[in-house]
């Protein structure tokens, strides 16, 4: 049995199906249901043959949906009674486990593999480029501020033409980072096709599996965004899984340098 739920490679993804694909990003934003939820329940709720549910289950190396189920429910656990919060507001609750969600599955996801690789990529770089926009730059700010401690030659760009022509001049032996909650921003894209086609090595921070950002990019660590905003009218989701992320992944990285 796998370590981590999801454990799987941009080149097996590319593999799946257009339904497999759908049916894998479906699963993840709905975890917690699906630990409970028949493999009937769970073809028509996302409108998919049970076939396909068996065969993406096969190809995620699970040896059907049951033990795949199982896995689920031994990853997430029994939520623990939150009884300093019984006299709080229910939505104030909500709002609350709504944040440990986010960090707790985000852990859950994490591929020990991916991010052994993602150390040894920055390791071996001479000079590391962080790109982001909005609120990740926060989190880019912080990475590029630790990984100068650590010796490293980094910089950060957010600003959208300086991060289109920078990707053009990126070495060999030098890596990008990108960070990006959708993987959908532009000007990141773009950015991510240029280095792809002088075969530079990157790695993207994101929520999303199937968004174009992480189709392009190398190595990617992913983290668990939850449905619900509080925001809708604006785009100011929360980062915390991709900080998560980023705090794991220089942890890591200064363990294995020691």
């Amino acid at each position: 049995m796998q370590d981590m739920i999801f454990d799987i490679s941009p080149d097996k993804y590319s593999t799946l199906s257009e339904a497999e694909r759908y049916l894998l990003n479906y699963i993840y934003e709905h975890l917690e249901e699906i630990s409970t939820m028949s493999i009937v329940k769970l073809s028509e709720n996302a409108s998919v043959s049970t076939a396909t549910i068996v065969r993406l289950m096969k190809k995620i190396g699970y040896d059907g949906y049951t033990s795949f189920k199982y896995t689920i429910h031994e990853k997430m656990g029994t939520s623990e009674s939150h009884k300093e919060l019984e006299d709080i507001d229910i939505k104030i609750k909500r709002a609350i486990l709504k944040n440990e969600n986010e960090v707790i599955k985000t852990i859950q996801m994490v591929s020990i593999g991916t991010i052994e690789d993602a150390i040894q990529k920055i390791h071996d770089s001479q000079k590391i480029y962080i790109f982001a926009r909005g609120f990740s730059e926060m989190i880019a700010n912080e990475m590029a501020t630790k990984l100068q401690l650590l010796e490293k030659n980094c910089e950060v760009h957010n600003d959208p033409n300086i991060i289109k022509l920078k990707s053009q001049k990126v070495k060999n032996k030098e890596l990008a980072i990108f960070i990006s909650l959708s993987g959908e921003t532009q000007e990141l894209i773009e950015a991510c096709k240029n280095l792809r086609i002088n075969n530079i090595s990157t790695i993207t921070l994101t929520s999303k599996m199937d968004s174009c950002l992480a189709k392009l990019s190398e190595l990617i660590l992913l983290g668990y965004k939850d449905s619900h905003s509080y925001f809708p009218d604006y785009e100011v989701r929360s980062r915390l899984p991709l900080q998560v992320i980023s705090r794991i992944l220089l942890d890591a990285y200064v363990i294995r340098m020691k």
